[in-house]
């Protein structure tokens, strides 16, 4: 009896094994597409870790080092990361905050233990999840003594061979301004945009091949005719280029002058000229000349010789007479002479005196004169 029970249950063993492995088997190609699955969002997610970057690194220069100062330090770069730096003689390391995407501010206040100089090193850390990448300041932290690499072996002078810029149809905040530069292979390029602080780097993309995009910054202040200038530098050399373009696409170039169009009845006084006209004598002037001058010479002499000063006297009375009532009838007028734009003349006449003088820029019409305002 005892053996019978032994078999029987080693038989509903046998059958629940097999059961067992015939479902296990089922479940593999479920139990393959989980781990695919698995795999694959594993690989998506490795994907979207973004190495971070540094485009841009600042310092407003103060004009003494001395304790109590503040230094202003300004980073572009991947937003949503944690930044520091830290300054050579410094006793402490700087945290910067991200005031806006990709935009990290921070200051240092000097201490009396601070061995800080004009050119001491700072570096700057933007750490985005478990990756860092680094940037040394390129700029000296004191007005007006500029940067000055270690000394290396000498070389030619590094060229830039071109400098372009992709313009923008607007230059407000989150426009993006792309910038090429070409020249000597293996330095590092920067470029300054009036109206943007601080320096912003381009990549080597190729050799000599340098590539960068500046996004604009609410507090940014660019126009379209902003000034923007590129350094690359090379172990201790550098090279500099100005832009030569407009920084936005929309801008019409300036029109040409147009030449002033001629005014054919427009000109210049150049004279003005007070005409005597004399009149003429009548009967009158001459009847009473003759009278008077034939009583007078009448009385010169006697005999023929007094009637030929009578008839002497009567003659020269008349035509004296006559000459007197020609001054008490002569006029003036006034002759305005014009010298027109077309370079001719046009006189215009006055009876009084019209009021201009010479030099007035005067306009005719139908014979009249009027000021030109």
């Amino acid at each position: 009896m005892l053996i019978k029970i032994n078999a029987f249950h080693q038989e509903n063993i046998i059958k629940t094994y097999q059961k067992f492995l015939i479902g296990l088997f089922a479940l593999l190609p479920l139990l393959s597409l989980g781990l695919v699955t698995s795999k694959a969002n594993a690989q998506h997610y490795s994907s979207n870790v973004q190495t971070p970057r540094i485009d841009g690194f600042h310092v407003d220069e103060v004009r003494r080092l001395t304790a109590g100062t503040e230094l202003n330090f300004t980073i572009y770069g991947t937003p949503g990361g944690t930044a520091n730096l830290r300054i050579e003689g410094a006793q402490r390391n700087l945290n910067l905050y991200e005031v806006e995407a990709g935009h990290y501010e921070g200051a240092y206040i000097i201490s009396g233990r601070d061995q800080i100089t004009p050119r001491s090193s700072v570096t700057a850390n933007l750490r985005v999840g478990n990756q860092v990448v680094s940037n040394v300041l390129s700029e000296s932290l004191q007005a007006g003594v500029g940067y000055r690499a270690p000394r290396q072996a000498g070389g030619a002078l590094p060229k830039i061979t071109r400098f372009d810029v992709q313009p923008s149809p607007e230059l407000g905040r989150g426009n993006d301004l792309a910038f090429t530069l070409y020249g000597t292979p293996g330095g590092k390029a920067e470029i300054a945009i009036d109206g943007a602080r601080g320096k912003f780097f381009l990549d080597e993309v190729k050799s000599g091949e340098y590539t960068g995009v500046y996004t604009i910054k609410r507090r940014d202040r660019i126009a379209s005719n902003s000034a923007v200038k590129a350094d690359l530098r090379v172990g201790d050399r550098i090279t500099s280029a100005t832009l030569g373009k407009a920084l936005m696409s929309n801008v019409a170039p300036a029109p040409a002058p147009r030449a002033a169009r001629m005014c054919a009845n427009c000109g210049t006084i150049e004279a003005v000229n007070v005409v005597e006209v004399k009149g003429d004598g009548g009967y009158l002037g001459a009847i009473g000349g003759g009278v008077v001058g034939g009583l007078l010479g009448n009385q010169v002499g006697g005999g023929s010789g007094k009637t030929a000063a009578t008839v002497v006297g009567v003659i020269g009375g008349a035509l004296a007479g006559r000459a007197i009532e020609g001054n008490v009838r002569k006029t003036q007028h006034y002759e305005v002479l014009v010298r027109l734009q077309n370079g001719g003349t046009q006189t215009v006449t006055y009876a009084a005196d019209p009021g201009y003088r010479i030099g007035d820029k005067v306009r005719i019409t139908d014979g009249v004169l009027a000021r030109d305002l």
